[in-house]
């Protein structure tokens, strides 16, 4: 082998984000099962134990997949919160929407997968940041009654379990985002 292959090889610019896009793909590709150290590693065009040098092993490689999905998942609140009218309201449409679009992240967030969530501060800080938008939604909402103690958990169970079927396939005779939106009393086309 000449040097020039060999660096080629074993050379990355960004090895950790390399990692991460290819366990990404393969968490699209797949779900949560089909992402390992040694194929990100393959994918990533380096050999398995360059994986170690960024990621512990696959829970940690997990975890910081996860990051990248609550960080996405609060873009998405987000974005639905800015400029609505009922703010509250539109977060529920955005959070179906990334689950439909985005259903292995889904999984990975919401699920078993991660195993101690406790272990990432980053993990942690992503997750507060998603919370913290779902809180400012509620608080703008009109139907939530604001001495009403589980108003926020009530809104959460209804659109996680509308994705949840929605990704699971259990509402094949049905757009997951209109249904989110009939349930949220908008208007089934967003404005």
């Amino acid at each position: 082998m000449n040097t020039s292959t060999a660096r080629a090889t074993y050379h990355h610019g960004d090895l950790r984000v390399a990692l991460l896009a290819a366990a990404r793909a393969l968490l699209d590709e797949g779900g949560v099962s089909a992402v390992s150290l040694r194929e990100a590693a393959r994918r990533a065009g380096v050999s398995p134990a360059a994986c170690y040098r960024h990621f512990a092993d696959k829970d940690a490689l997990l975890t910081a997949l996860a990051v990248q999905g609550f960080e996405e998942f609060a873009q998405a609140l987000g974005k639905a919160f800015k400029g609505a009218q009922q703010p509250f309201a539109e977060m529920g449409v955005a959070y179906v929407e990334f689950a439909v679009q985005r259903p292995g992240m889904f999984r990975l967030m919401f699920g078993p997968a991660v195993a101690d969530r406790t272990r990432s501060p980053a993990l942690l800080e992503a997750i507060a940041g998603s919370t913290r938008l779902f809180e400012s939604g509620l608080k703008t909402s009109t139907q939530a009654a604001p001495d009403d103690p589980v108003a926020g958990l009530r809104a959460w169970a209804t659109v996680h379990g509308l994705a949840t079927l929605a990704i699971d396939g259990m509402l094949p005779k049905y757009d997951p985002v209109m249904l989110a939106r009939a349930l949220a009393k908008l208007p089934l086309q967003a404005p």
